[in-house]
């Protein structure tokens, strides 16, 4: 169940405290459940994997052929459609429901979503240039991004240059967030710190693909306390 992901929706953010009185920004995220629509078989397609299908959708905007994918399979229609690969089908029906669940045991997630689109934006606020100097000649482009070009050969200016353009409304994963607390019965996934996306944009939840041996918050206050417990029994 580890290749497993959730689709969901960015509520917004909102903070939790410890009994020790440290407060942690989280964002809240409400998760959908997901349905496996159909198994693929290796022998069929050279490899093993469930698909997978998120979200509601009306039946009058789909089209013909995805009408009768659904009918067929006997399930309800569904908004988007994904194949994740996994070895083991057995674990698996068509049918089979799950939601944040298999992220029962798991301590940190990879979150991928897109970002706040900014519209066209400058050199010095898309890439964090520092821009011409304010006196002593310059003028009127304190804020340009300087020589873009070369001279005659090769005459030119180079893919991937660092220039003004849109910023944003693109998609980033986020690694390695910890799941701060689970409400298993709204679906509620709560993360540490901020995630890409604007309210209500829609997100996408799995298991870290990186072994981490970090520990949690939790983790760190319990390891304080053993601490302090020793450090007091020493000095008695």
């Amino acid at each position: 169940m580890s290749n497993l992901e959730l689709l969901g929706k960015k509520l917004g953010m909102t903070r939790e405290f410890y009994e020790t009185g440290q407060s942690v920004p989280v964002t809240v995220l409400r998760m959908e459940k997901a349905r496996v629509i159909s198994l693929i078989d290796k022998e069929k397609r050279g490899y093993s994997a469930i698909q997978i299908g998120y979200g509601s959708i009306k039946n009058s905007k789909l089209s013909k052929q995805m009408k009768g994918f659904f009918s067929k399979k006997s399930t309800e229609p569904r908004r988007k459609l994904k194949e994740i690969r996994i070895e083991d089908l057995s674990e698996f029906k068509e049918g089979n429901e799950f939601g944040i669940e298999i992220f029962e045991n798991v301590k940190f997630v990879d979150v991928k979503s897109k970002t706040i689109g900014k519209g066209f934006a400058g050199a010095m606020k898309r890439h964090n240039f520092s821009g011409l100097r304010a006196t002593h000649g310059v003028s009127i482009s304190h804020r340009s991004h300087g020589s873009t070009g070369q001279r005659q050969d090769p005459g030119k200016v180079f893919k991937n240059k660092k220039m003004a353009g849109h910023m944003g409304d693109k998609y980033r994963t986020v690694q390695n967030l910890e799941i701060i607390k689970k409400d298993v019965n709204n679906q509620l996934l709560y993360i540490k710190g901020s995630i890409p996306g604007s309210k209500n944009a829609e997100v996408t939840v799995m298991k870290s693909v990186k072994n981490l041996n970090k520990l949690t918050i939790v983790e760190k206050i319990e390891a304080a306390k053993k601490a302090k417990n020793i450090a007091d029994k020493k000095k008695k």
